[in-house]
């Protein structure tokens, strides 16, 4: 009987060891350095915890599979492994390489949507960027609108310029589909919020007047000025007679310079020979644009010039402007010129 307890106790106190040297043998391995680690990590769509082990025990990235298996499902009632990729240089162990797995802290990219660009230029830069899958390239203007619920819609001004983030593999589309929304939503509360003497009978009008703005200055200050402008030339039925239409107007056909007979010659963007706005946007406003263009601010001007510094000199009769145009643009040297083409 004595015997049988000493056995038994004996038993217990090997088995109590291996609990603990196991434990030990756990605990050191879930703290270890990472060895042999890349910097990205790239873990494909629909693989289990399982797979993922054995490949970073491959790798000699960890030391043991079945240690990692086991902390991750004993630490994480959801132990499936997020698809994507991962930066391994802040990881300094087993632990925080399964809570980072786990919690699905991928690699996230950025990409700014500028103001005042065009949407070629916005569809472009999105095509190019690394990381995105390319849906845009093979999508026409029409496509991609449809596609976004708004079939027959133009794209001009339509996105909201920001900076988007996104990971690996996520969809151009998916981006442009996202700055598409928030456009909508600043548009629309900045219609909610108009002035009540604002001189357009639509948001989408009022988001062509915004590009207009956009394109007129990178002035913050300015912009609900020239909104003014624009919205006491439409009261009175003025010609908005402003370049950035114009130029819009002659697509490929701009060369940088913009000449007398590109002002009188007429399209359908041109300010200079047609009354009112132009058909569609010609850039994408920038929420601060658009409401500006929502509040214009009550000012006499009906006229504005570049002074050269990025600002503009207002004036509230022709006269005026005509004496800013010979001191900012003329150099303060007086030629025969008009500053409207038409003469008025």
């Amino acid at each position: 009987m004595a015997l049988f307890k000493a056995l038994r106790l004996a038993f217990y106190f090997i088995f109590l060891v291996c609990i603990l040297g196991a434990y030990y043998v756990y605990l050191t391995a879930i703290d270890k350095p990472l060895e042999n680690r890349a910097e990205v990590l790239n873990v494909p769509s629909g693989v289990g915890i399982s797979w993922l082990s054995a490949q970073l025990e491959k790798q000699d990235i960890i030391d043991n599979r079945y240690i990692f298996r086991a902390f991750a499902l004993m630490n994480y009632n959801d132990a499936s492994i997020k698809a994507g990729e991962y930066n391994l240089v802040d990881v300094n162990n087993m632990a925080e390489l399964v809570e980072k797995l786990v919690e699905g802290r991928v690699i996230q990219y950025s990409i700014t949507l500028v103001e005042g660009k065009n949407f070629k230029e916005y569809k472009a830069h999105l095509v190019s960027q690394n990381g995105l899958t390319d849906d845009l390239a093979d999508m026409s203007d029409s496509d991609i609108m449809r596609a976004l619920g708004a079939p027959g819609r133009h794209p001009e001004g339509q996105f909201a310029p920001q900076t988007y983030f996104y990971t690996k593999g996520d969809s151009d589309f998916d981006v442009l589909a996202q700055a598409y929304q928030r456009q909508q939503t600043v548009l629309n509360d900045a219609w909610a919020s108009r002035a009540e003497d604002v001189q357009v009978n639509t948001a989408y009008q009022l988001l062509t007047i915004a590009s207009i703005i956009e394109k007129e200055t990178g002035v913050p200050e300015e912009r609900p000025e020239i909104s003014g402008v624009f919205n006491n030339r439409l009261k009175i039925g003025m010609k908005l007679q402003t370049d950035p239409t114009v130029i819009y107007g002659m697509g490929e056909g701009y060369d940088g310079n913009i000449r007398r007979k590109d002002l009188t010659t007429d399209t359908e963007y041109n300010t200079y020979t047609r009354y009112g706005l132009p058909p569609t946007p010609i850039a994408m406003p920038g929420e601060a644009a658009i409401r500006a263009a929502a509040n214009p601010i009550e000012t006499p001007a009906l006229y504005f010039v570049g002074k050269g510094d990025g600002t503009h000199q207002f004036s509230s009769n022709l006269a005026d402007h005509n004496k800013a145009v010979v001191k900012y643009q003329l150099g303060g040297k007086k030629k025969s010129f008009s500053s409207n083409p038409d003469g008025k």
